[in-house]
């Protein structure tokens, strides 16, 4: 499809009389697209097209309600004596939960949480703290404090040659399953 004088002419004139992409992409025929109307709109740079002349705003008519089924006791195997009672709506309490709900626990989904038992953290003397510039592959990094304040430091101790933290950091940071277990 190539873009005539006569048909860019066409575009230019359906597009100041306000008519959509897609409108003027049917009135132009032969393979032309919504797409290719826009891509040679914005190449001729033309300004915003008009109003349409219909100016009236579009109203979505209201979505009809779902026709509501109702089983026929012979259909459904139920007896009729027992199909004209009405019967509660049954409900499930659920917690009221605000924000995000995608990981809420609802009770009957709780289930034990494993909290790691709380280890001493070792004294680690002034003179033997790190701070980020002084760490090397031989120092532990184990970070130590709120990294916003100016107490926080690394352990600095000896980094053991599997991992980049001392003996007892490792011990802290990899424990196995079998111990979260216990």
């Amino acid at each position: 499809m190539g873009w005539t004088d006569e048909r860019v002419e066409l575009l230019k004139k359906l597009w100041m009389e306000g008519l959509s992409a897609s409108q003027i992409a049917g009135e132009l025929g032969d393979g032309v697209t919504r797409n290719a109307v826009i891509g040679k709109v914005h190449r001729l740079k033309l300004s915003a097209r008009a109003k349409p002349t219909n100016t009236a705003p579009r109203s979505r008519p209201a979505p009809r309600p779902a026709p509501r089924r109702v089983a026929s006791p012979v259909s459904s195997g139920i007896p009729s004596h027992l199909s004209q009672k009405p019967r509660p709506a049954q409900t499930m309490s659920r917690p009221q939960v605000m924000g995000a709900t995608a990981l809420a626990m609802t009770p009957e989904l709780q289930t034990e949480v494993y909290v790691a038992p709380q280890t001493a953290e070792l004294f680690i003397p002034e003179d033997k703290r790190l701070s980020l510039l002084q760490l090397n592959e031989q120092t532990c990094k184990w970070p130590i404090g709120d990294p916003l304040t100016k107490d926080f430091y690394f352990c600095g101790g000896h980094a053991q040659e599997s991992g980049p933290y001392c003996e007892f950091h490792s011990r802290k940071a990899y424990h196995q399953l079998d111990k979260k277990r216990r």
